[in-house]
């Protein structure tokens, strides 16, 4: 009976010291501990993205991808062009302003901070329907010609355009109306500004690509990716792109073959697209980015790279990636 006492006294020992701490807990509780506390520090809150037309896929595509690595964050991403998004970066009112276009030294002492995310291009559009298609895309336009058109107002009719001289149908010429990346990149190219080109202004990317579908004399100039349909690499209906003659020997060789969206790739990654029209795209903050803006960011300049084929977009040089990444250190 004595012994049985002393068991009982024992188990209630050893059960109270469990309660109160004495004994230490099983492993089980602190594995659960450890998972509770990563989940506390799960990144969550909104991003807000403005800018460019030409990134704005993109930049899409990411913050979906991020969402779903984070489902506690949210990514709103509009368009407006290049202008709005550095305008509304260096304002404060977005988190990422999205820019295709070189970045002024005038903006950098407003406080943009530029990073580099991708590459892709602006190409000419011509319509399908043009009456000298086929000239266009067996002997391409040089560069000259492309200046008389949109700076000099000196080529006027589609037959001057590939030296057929009984061609009298007249150039109707296109260009942007707001203050984008692509005219800006488009007038670079012909050594001017965006405020230098001629033709009728047209709103946005996809307003400027409809504006030439529905004009068979039309000509204006798009980032790639609103030009080529994503599942047949191929122009969309109703447009074709026009090739550059860029060695000027009167004829498309094969490098200079831009008639595909794969092809529009190879030439820029063999360097013989003209550059600009290639060009860098970037993602710009007011100064230096922290916290979920820097994550979102850095995902972009790492995992997010992985899709930029997928959607249409050039990688950055391994070197360049490095260092972007190292401005956010």
């Amino acid at each position: 009976m004595k012994g049985k006492f002393i068991v009982i006294i024992l188990i209630t020992v050893l059960i109270g010291a469990l309660f109160s701490g004495c004994i230490d807990k099983p492993k089980t509780e602190v594995q659960s501990t450890t998972t509770s506390a990563i989940t506390s520090t799960e990144l969550e809150g909104t991003i807000t993205l403005s800018g460019a037309w030409a990134l704005y896929p993109m930049a899409v595509r990411w913050g979906e991808e991020f969402q779903k690595l984070h489902p506690n964050v949210r990514v709103e991403v509009s368009a407006g062009g290049a202008g709005k998004g550095m305008a509304d970066a260096i304002g404060g009112l977005v988190d990422i302003g999205m820019v295709s276009r070189a970045i002024d030294p005038s903006e950098i002492e407003k406080g943009a901070y530029p990073i580099a995310v991708a590459k892709d291009a602006v190409v000419p559009v011509i319509n399908a329907k043009n009456p000298v298609l086929n000239d266009i895309l067996s002997k391409g336009i040089k560069r000259k010609t492309f200046e008389d058109i949109y700076i000099n107002g000196t080529v006027k009719t589609w037959g001057e355009v590939v030296g057929r001289p009984e061609i009298k149908d007249e150039i109707h010429v296109y260009t942007r109306s707001d203050a984008a990346g692509a005219p800006e990149v488009w007038a670079k190219y012909l050594g001017k500004k965006q405020e230098n080109l001629k033709g009728i202004g047209v709103y946005g990317d996809p307003g400027l690509l409809a504006a030439v579908q529905k004009d068979p004399l039309g000509i204006g100039f798009n980032n790639y990716n609103y030009v080529m349909d994503m599942k047949t690499g191929f122009p969309v209906p109703g447009v074709q792109v026009a090739p550059f003659d860029v060695n000027e020997n009167g004829i498309v060789d094969p490098d200079e073959d831009i008639g595909t969206r794969a092809k529009v790739i190879e030439s820029i990654k063999k360097e013989v697209f003209p550059h600009p029209p290639a060009r860098v795209e970037y993602f710009v903050t007011k100064g230096k980015p922290a916290g979920l803006t820097a994550e979102f960011i850095k995902y972009a300049l790492t995992d997010g790279q992985k899709f930029l084929d997928e959607v249409g977009y050039i990688e950055l040089p391994e070197e360049t990636l490095e260092g972007e990444l190292r401005k956010l250190e």
